[in-house]
């Protein structure tokens, strides 16, 4: 169990703000951390991770205390062994793309890893370039690569995936919900991505202003019209059924379904089959 509890006053683009949680998220829970610019979710991760202290209260994982402000408690990050991918990536700018990965290992680790992440982030043939020559989305796919090396148990991640095209996305979305099965990963990741909420995550904490909205599974809390957030959602129809003077309308959304009704004379539009847009609003 990952027990946040903390108080942290921050400075936002609006003025002073605190940033309060008390979450209890499983180890092995691929947690999305979900609301507006500023609501304090790379605060968050950075606590976590050990980067930031919190002004008051505990950080808690399977019962080994990480920070803990009335006991004195705050352990390194290297003593969290947390994988972490920055927004600015934090890469190595002196070494290749290959050596930004091997710095990663741990003692007596095979290295065969190497391989296998620069195969996967499609950096093969680049592995020894300087890393000023990759794109953006090249650099996002290394640090990428490069918190996953030391295989660690949790992984951070700030919107890793926002610089990638769709195809290189959609392979990164399946490979960290693989590696997070697989490994009994635990990952905690700030997106804004409504799709791939849906797709990734079993728990979404949305933050508003740094106080906790809500929290719960992706449909608990982005299908609610009493969050305050009303998403719009790309998937394929599956089926659709009149419930009175509305229309309950199952949608696939990548690899999960879910349902949302919509009004009689929008569902006219629609058949099943058909790629739809949709604004849960009705």
């Amino acid at each position: 169990m990952i027990e946040i509890n903390v108080i942290k006053a921050l400075k936002a683009a609006e003025g002073n703000m605190i940033l309060h949680l008390d979450v209890h998220i499983h180890t092995q829970s691929f947690a999305i951390l979900f609301g507006e610019s500023g609501a304090g979710k790379t605060s968050t991760l950075r606590m976590v991770a050990g980067l930031m202290q919190a002004d008051e209260g505990s950080i808690v994982v399977n019962d080994e205390i990480w920070f803990d402000k009335n006991k004195k408690i705050n352990l390194s990050p290297q003593e969290r062994k947390i994988g972490y991918v920055f927004q600015d990536y934090a890469l190595f700018p002196n070494m290749t793309v290959e050596k930004n990965l091997t710095f990663a290992l741990k003692k007596n680790q095979d290295s065969k890893i190497i391989d296998h992440l620069l195969s996967l982030a499609g950096l093969e043939r680049l592995k020894k370039e300087s890393i000023h020559h990759l794109s953006g989305g090249q650099k996002q796919r290394l640090a990428l690569a490069r918190a996953l090396v030391p295989q660690p148990k949790i992984l951070l991640l700030d919107e890793p995936l926002s610089a990638l095209d769709h195809q290189n996305r959609s392979k990164w979305q399946a490979y960290l919900k693989d590696i997070q099965e697989e490994q009994k990963l635990g990952i905690l990741m700030v997106s804004h991505d409504v799709n791939e909420i849906f797709s990734l995550a079993n728990k979404v904490i949305h933050l508003n202003k740094g106080q906790v909205k809500a929290l719960g599974s992706p449909a608990e809390v982005l299908l609610q019209k009493e969050n305050g957030f009303i998403p719009s959602l790309k998937g394929k129809l599956l089926a659709k059924k009149v419930e009175g003077d509305k229309v309950i309308c199952t949608i696939l959304i990548l690899h999960k379904v879910f349902k949302t009704e919509t009004s009689l004379l929008k569902a006219q539009a629609l058949k099943v089959g058909d790629e739809v847009d949709f604004q849960l609003k009705d």
